[in-house]
């Protein structure tokens, strides 16, 4: 009879262990496959992302919405929990304070990141569009291979990578190479060649660009230095008219109004276009558009982008509120009816916002709305709040539009945005989860890969081509919260950058963000956002940070006050308009007042929900 006490004394105490364990912190029910994992990790028997094995525990270890096709948040019966530490690494390593001589050595090794990729480009590539940075050479349209549509849509022969850079250089205070760029550009470059272009890149990137440093170099105030020209008379705003003009043909002979995705700007719409068109690339044109109207004076351009947007929103499902990713532009039926908040529809919802905030027509902040809305509704999986409470990290997953299942078990790196625009949108806390989140996923690998599988816990698409997602959140996030914890992630991402991506003439795609082998090209974004971000997040100082809020950024980063001759509508059915002060009014569910005082210079994040998130990604 003794061995039998003994057995149950030792059962009790096992059971004893387990409740300590279940009192102890959030449910995290893919913990014990992890724990399990990495032990075999340590013995010795490295687990291969391709192995049965590996897929079999990336299954078992995703959080409990991953089998839940459609589901909502987790549920904590039966999880394991994670027990405190008792010494916190997570505190000890980001709550540090962050010495005002540290944060200006970033900042100068942001610019000097900057003027390594700009300065390259303009020695081995201009006036050629990109810098291929590995042999320090040019890079144009591929003509060779009109298919090549990475490629093809975003060249055109018109120095991109240099138009793309002017506002940077404003930003970083640099007249003297802005000046001397600017009239590069006046004197070089002309949009009459024969290349077909993407309109979404072309409008982004150039049209965008032109507009933001005519803005900054006819502004009164003169924020950022002397950024005048002399003997300047709106070549810019001329030069930016001209190719708008050559897009308009994308949005004639489409029965729906949306426009075809790609022009050759000499001939127009090629023959035997495509009719299918991303949801992103037809409904983010109305912040470019809609500046160049308001400044010429002229309702066309912000017309047709307008109209799109209309079309693109009647065609939402009634079920769901949701949008598809790939719509057809003569039937407006949805070819691809993945509804998510990475590539094919990111923007689209960053610019209903935004051209709110530019324009005050209260229609685009009913519509912005109303699809956040939707997006809590269908597309967000996890516990309720980010920041107290059991279950799953939130993440916004992608779903079938119309009934709201889940599609596939993947995020891509565009997604990263989107705790950038929740800060916008005021909704702090949530944007902190998430970001976490990616953060998580950069400190395993050092990048984003392009996609990432959260069941498998593994890359899908493992390039990176030095996207700026992440470190825009991280700059907004710090703008919103002043916690020191994004600077030490602006860091890392910084020292990332420099450690894995820096090339001879330049900086590289990572090719493969485990192997960290390199691509040759460098896109302009990276001059226009990354080093942007990047440079904003550690100048404290900085003018845009002095003028109240007075900038707004587009998709592409670039820079634009916000003026009241934006404000002016240009046709007779005038749409209501919401005074500045009533946007806290209308947005009544805003999180932004739940970041408590405490919590500011503390982690933004509990430690404890960090740690789960780490270990959702595979990280610990």
């Amino acid at each position: 009879m003794q061995w039998r006490s003994l057995v149950l004394a030792l059962l009790a105490l096992r059971l004893a262990g387990q409740a300590l364990l279940w009192l102890a912190g959030p449910s995290l029910g893919f913990y014990y496959q992890q724990q399990q994992q990495q032990r075999r990790r340590l013995r010795g028997f490295p687990c291969q992302a391709s192995s049965p094995r590996c897929l079999t525990a990336g299954l078992a270890a995703a959080p409990h919405w991953a089998g839940g096709i459609g589901g909502g948040g987790g549920s904590p019966g039966g999880a394991l929990r994670l027990p405190l530490l008792a010494e916190d690494e997570y505190e000890q390593r980001y709550s540090r304070a962050f010495p005002a001589q540290l944060r200006a050595q970033l900042r100068d090794a942001a610019r000097g990141m900057f003027a390594f990729g700009y300065d390259n480009y303009m020695e081995h590539a201009f006036p050629q569009d990109e810098l291929n940075p590995i042999e320090c050479r040019g890079r144009g349209p591929d003509t060779a291979d009109p298919s090549n549509l990475n490629i093809n849509d975003v060249l055109g022969n018109y120095s991109l990578t240099l138009i793309d850079a002017l506002d940077t250089l404003a930003v970083m205070g640099n007249s003297s190479e802005f000046q001397k760029a600017v009239k590069l550009v006046i004197d070089t470059v002309s949009f009459d060649t024969d290349s077909t272009v993407q309109v979404f890149e072309a409008t982004i990137r150039v049209l965008g660009s032109l507009l933001s440093a005519h803005i900054i170099i006819t502004d009164a105030r003169q924020p950022f230095g002397d950024m005048s020209i002399k003997d300047y008379d709106n070549e810019l705003l001329h030069m930016a008219h001209d190719l708008a003009v050559r897009l308009l043909p994308a949005f004639e002979n489409t029965k729906t109004g949306i426009p075809y995705p790609r022009v050759n700007l000499r001939t127009g719409v090629p023959s035997g276009s495509n009719n299918e068109t991303c949801t992103a690339g037809a409904g983010s044109l109305l912040v470019e558009f809609g500046i160049l109207s308001r400044l010429l004076g002229d309702s066309t351009f912000e017309w047709v982008a307008r109209r799109a947007v209309k079309a693109l929103w009647s065609l939402r499902s009634n079920d769901t509120g949701l949008l598809g990713n790939v719509v057809n532009i003569q039937t407006g039926q949805w070819v691809g009816k993945q509804s998510g908040l990475g590539a094919g529809l990111d923007s689209f919802y960053e610019y209903l916002l935004k051209s709110y905030i530019l324009f005050g027509e209260k229609e685009d902040l009913e519509m912005f709305n109303d699809a956040y809305q939707s997006i809590q509704n269908h597309l967000r999986r996890g516990r309720e709040a980010c920041n107290e409470g059991e279950g799953d990290p939130p993440l916004y997953v992608n779903v079938n539009m119309f009934s709201g299942q889940l599609m596939n078990t993947w995020i891509d790196s565009l997604q990263a945005f989107f705790p950038g625009l929740q800060v916008l949108k005021g909704d702090v806390e949530d944007a902190i989860c998430l970001h976490a989140f990616y953060y998580a996923i950069w400190k395993r690998y050092g990048a984003l890969p392009e996609r990432y599988n959260w069941q498998l816990q593994a890359p899908d698409v493992l390039f990176y081509p030095l996207r700026p997602e992440l470190v825009e959140s991280t700059y907004l996030l710090y703008q919103a919260t002043k916690n020191p914890f994004y600077l030490h992630v602006g860091m890392d991402i910084l020292q990332s950058l420099e450690k894995y991506t820096k090339a001879k003439c330049g900086y590289a795609t990572l090719h493969h963000v485990i192997e960290k082998s390199k691509e040759d090209r460098m896109e302009s974004f990276f001059l226009s956002e990354t080093c942007k971000y990047l440079f904003l997040l550690f100048d404290e100082e900085n003018p845009v940070h002095k003028s109240g809020n007075r900038y707004m950024f587009t998709t592409e980063g670039h820079i634009v006050s916000l003026d009241k001759r934006l404000r002016v509508s240009l046709w007779q059915d005038k749409t209501e308009k919401l005074k500045p002060n009533e946007l806290r009014a209308v947005n009544s569910t805003s999180n932004c007042n739940r970041v408590p005082d405490e919590r500011r210079y503390l982690l933004p994040l509990k430690s404890i929900y960090m740690r789960q998130i780490d270990q959702m990604v595979g990280l610990i």
